[in-house]
This record gives C-alpha cells, structure tokens and sequence, in this order.
C-alpha cells in the first residue's frame, strides 16, 4: 500500500475482562464491576463487563448508585487491583513487539497503543487485516482477552475506525483509509463521538451550523481558526482526514516535573491538610532522590469542599533559594504557600509539584547552610530511601502516620488512586 497504515489496538473492558478471566468467566455473559465497594455509594465504577455494557446498556463511567437497581442482585462486584492491570498491560505491549519494533509503537493508555504496521506488511506479505487479525488473536490465546482494532492511514483516523466501527464488528476491526473518508468518515453525527470533540466543543460547532463531520470538512477554515484558535485548524485537518503526527518522533519535555495529588476521602480541617501535604512531600521528595534531582520550585494547588464562584481553592508556587531534595526544606516552602493562601474551608483536593529539576550532581555552596548538618541529613535520607525502596514504603513510617487524618499507609497502596 502507497499510503501509511497505522493500527489502533484497544483492550476491551480490559479491567473487567481481566477480572472476569482470572476468575475463569466469559466477559460477554458475566454481569461484572470493577469498583471499590468499600466506599461510598457515590464512588466511580472504573470498569463494567461487556455484557453490562453491550447487552445491558451499562455505561462504562458511572457512579456505583446509579448502576441499574434490576440488575444489583445479580452484579459481581470486583474490587480494584491497579498492579495486576499494569502487569497484564506490560504483557501485551510484549506481543506487540513480537510484530513490530518499539520505535513503531506508541503507549495511549494503560489499554490502548498505536502501532505503526508500514513496514511490517511486506515482511510478514499479509494486508492490514490479516496482520490485526494475527495480533489480535495472540492477545486472545496468550491473556484470554479480547482486543479491538482500528486501522487507517494515520493515528486520527485509525482512532475513529476503532470508536465508531470495529466495535460493532463480529472481528472486532476497522478500516477508514483515505478513500473511505467521504463514507465513513463525513457521515459521522452528533460531532462528539469523533475522538477529541468534547460536549462543550459540540455546543459550540452547533451554534456555527456545523453537526456533522461533513459540515465541519467544508467549513471556512479561516472561521474556525477566528472561532477555536489553533485547534480551529486542528478540527479542520482531522474532519479531512489529515493527520500529521509520527509515531516516531517522541516528544521528550525539556523541563520535567514531578507531582503528587489527591482527592481526600473526606472533609479535612487545616490542621489535617498540612498533615497529609507533609507526607505526600516526603513521597515526592522520595521519587526525587530516586530520579537524582533536585528541585527549586514548588507548586501547591488546594481545593475546597464548597465551591463557589468567587473562591474554589488556590493555585499558587514558590522559587526556592537554592535547588534541594530535602523533605524539610521543601516542606517549609509548602507550608508557607498553605498558611499564606489557605482558607478555613473544608478542605478535598490537594496537589504538590516540584519543577526545574536540575541533576543532583550539582551542589550550591552557601554561607548560610551548616555543611556538616546537610551532610548527615543527606544520609539520613539515603538510609530511609534504601529501607523504603526495598521492604516497601509502609515498612518505615513517621509517628504522624498513626494519626487519624494520616493518608500515608493507605496511599502506599494503592497505584492511581486505587487498590494495587
């Protein structure tokens, strides 16, 4: 084939069905939710079966409460294991590349990769279809999971053949190459199952007489620059089927950042909060050392339990003097930041994050700093880190960690805000 061909793969309710596999069920027959029962009602279910979904009309976001009350007597509920799903994840990035290099291969999601085929298809002397379908059926044999696919001359279009078509196809994959555009592509309506166009988006498109992928294709480009800014344009070349994106040049940011963030399980007290934003530092701080740098900006974001639209929270970062890794330095900085800006609000959200990295190699002298006191913390920390990164961060905590508001062990456990 002349033109690129560019594989979407995508995991069908790839926690659920991992679940519903490792307890030796059909996904497709079996009522399965993936979601920690151990919280409120109003909790998010991460995952629903495919039967939930496909034959119940289950949603795959929701809240727990409102999962179909027909339906609660027969439900299996799953809780949450996020280590099991990543390792499941890793395995099937390793068929991948038993098909085609790493180069050629761009990590979406935790369930989705593209994958560039071009140069495969002359190797293994198959068409597109027959390569998918090869994929697909080893995922099956070797994880017992079902895959989709959508293949198409760039990443874009090979999106919208996997969202809108090979779902509904008994093989589970789609084309939408170049000359499918007109008849699979401008047919596309309401605009917001096209992968990138949000209810908001929708909304606006409307009110400009644009509702369907067709609409937008012959839209005046210049209009919609003057409308949307730069993703004008963006919206434009994908309603066309242009997608300039290369698999392989990977985008490397030039200043890192690292960050630590949480939604707090209940209503915390000021008091409470500077508790928790203590041991999140002394995880962040941990990652720190771990990557070998150190920090000289830190940024502490806080939200509140009731909004409104004058006060929500605060966003707010402080330059530090010279670069540190060291929990206590950088903990005075936050607690500055929190006791300068912080309201007596119930508190829900928060979020710390270090910026301008630089190589801990580096070492600024200062007359104000007692050399020989930055020596023993600087090993203090090695030991602890040592302990921590071998035994495991519960296996050495501080006091504070058996206080009520203390978040520490449990986080310690959990990948992504829920249960390994």
């Amino acid at each position: 084939m002349k033109e690129r061909v560019i594989a979407l793969i995508d995991m069908k309710a790839f926690y659920a069905s991992i679940e519903c596999v490792k307890r030796g069920l059909d996904p497709f027959s079996t009522p399965l939710v993936v979601t920690d029962t151990s919280r409120k009602e109003s909790t998010i279910v991460l995952s629903v079966s495919p039967y939930l979904k496909d034959k119940e009309g289950v949603p795959s976001r929701c809240r727990r409460k409102d999962l179909p009350k027909s339906l609660e007597n027969h439900i299996i509920f799953a809780t949450p294991r996020m280590e099991l799903y990543v390792k499941e994840s890793a395995k099937i990035v390793s068929i991948f590349l038993d098909f085609v290099g790493l180069d050629d291969i761009h990590i979406y999601s935790i369930d989705e990769c593209f994958l560039d085929l071009t140069p495969y298809l002359t190797l293994y002397k198959c068409s597109p279809v027959e390569l998918a379908k090869r994929i697909l059926n080893k995922i099956k044999l070797e994880t017992g999971l079902t895959a989709t696919c959508g293949l198409g001359s760039n990443m874009f279009l090979a999106k919208v053949a996997d969202d809108i078509y090979a779902k509904k196809n008994k093989d589970f994959i789609a084309t939408l190459f170049k000359d499918e555009i007109e008849s699979k592509l401008w047919t596309i309506s309401p605009l917001n199952k096209v992968w990138g166009i949000s209810d908001g988006y929708l909304k606006r498109l409307n009110r400009l007489g644009i509702y369907s992928v067709y609409d937008l294709a012959n839209f005046n480009k210049n209009d919609l620059i003057k409308a949307f800014g730069v993703l004008g344009e963006e919206l434009y070349s994908h309603a066309n089927g242009i997608d300039e994106t290369n698999i392989r040049e990977k985008y490397i940011p030039i200043n890192k950042a690292i960050s630590n963030g949480q939604v707090l399980m209940k209503d915390y007290s000021f008091k409470g909060a500077l508790l928790v934003l203590k041991e999140m530092n002394d995880d962040l701080c941990f990652r720190l050392r771990a990557l070998n740098k150190k920090t000289s900006i830190i940024h502490l974001s806080v939200g509140y339990t009731l909004k409104t639209i004058e006060d929500f929270g605060f966003s707010h970062e402080l330059s530090l003097s010279f670069p540190t890794n060291n929990n206590e330095e950088i903990y005075e900085g936050i607690k500055y930041l929190f006791n300068k800006y912080a309201k007596d609000y119930p508190i829900r959200r928060l979020n710390i994050t270090f910026s301008n990295l630089t190589n801990n190699s580096y070492k600024q002298l200062s007359l104000f700093k007692d050399e020989e006191k930055e020596m023993k913390e600087e090993k203090y920390y090695d030991y602890v880190d040592e302990i921590q990164e071998k035994y495991g961060m519960n296996k050495l905590l501080k006091l504070d960690s058996k206080k009520e508001d203390s978040t520490a062990k449990i986080r310690h456990n959990q990948i992504g805000g829920h249960r390994k």
